[in-house]
């Protein structure tokens, strides 16, 4: 390479210069359920556009009422309709269904899924392994005109839905294809005071970040915490 082709190389991009996303609007499919409805309410006290899902639309009426900071409550369907990003939040065994009758709704959308597949006995929780490889692949495999990503996943329901908590001190790890999608999530993540998103890797990385909710959730009950992560040295 000569030194006029190192000299007219583009300079490397900050993997923190990230986009703007305050204008986009926000649906959390599972809206009502614990996870979703504190990820709504931490977006939308944020100052985000936010409308949760439910299969019944007043049910997500009613969540929305009790949360404030402007969030709408619809349907499923039409919660993936208006919203420009869709937060996937819906218990597991519901998963493939729920997103295989939203196909054409999520269409060109950029979903983001937070769904742990998890196991429950006498033992405490244990990771399932989806025969995709993990719930964000079936996410993708069931959305092939979608743009799916993975986040969120190791958050505290009680902590997001506790209005006396001002900072949520995690970081969130964030997977995906498309670097501009990941960055897209991660400026999420980011809206929250607190929080950072993280790229860790692409989609065929998420069962081992799904997985770990089961180490947090033996953490949890050890220690009476509600357990983050945070990534040192980034």
């Amino acid at each position: 390479m000569t030194s006029t082709d190192s000299a007219q190389k583009a300079p490397a991009k900050d993997p923190w210069d990230l986009p703007d996303v305050s204008g986009l609007v926000v649906g959390v499919l599972g809206g009502t359920g614990p996870q979703g409805k504190g990820l709504a309410y931490r977006l939308a006290r944020a100052g985000q556009k936010v409308i949760i899902g439910s299969r019944a639309a007043e049910r997500a009426e009613a969540a929305a009422g009790e949360l404030g900071h402007g969030v709408e409550g619809a349907d499923n369907a039409e919660c993936a309709r208006r919203s420009d990003l869709v937060i996937v939040a819906v218990p597991w065994d519901g998963h493939g269904k729920t997103l295989e009758a939203l196909r054409e709704e999520l269409t060109g959308k950029l979903v983001v899924d937070c769904v742990n597949p998890l196991g429950f006995d006498k033992k405490g929780a244990y990771a399932l392994k989806p025969e995709e490889g993990s719930a964000a692949e079936q996410a993708a495999a069931l959305l092939p005109d979608s743009r799916v990503t993975a986040a969120f996943h190791h958050l505290s329901a009680v902590l997001l839905q506790d209005p006396e908590i001002e900072e949520i001190d995690t970081d969130v790890m964030v997977l995906g294809e498309e670097r501009a999608d990941v960055e897209l999530v991660q400026a999420l993540a980011g809206r929250i005071p607190g929080m950072r998103g993280v790229f860790a890797g692409r989609l065929r990385n998420a069962h081992q970040v799904e997985s770990l909710v089961a180490n947090l959730i033996s953490v949890n009950r050890r220690y009476k915490a509600h357990a983050g992560l945070r990534v040192t040295d980034v």
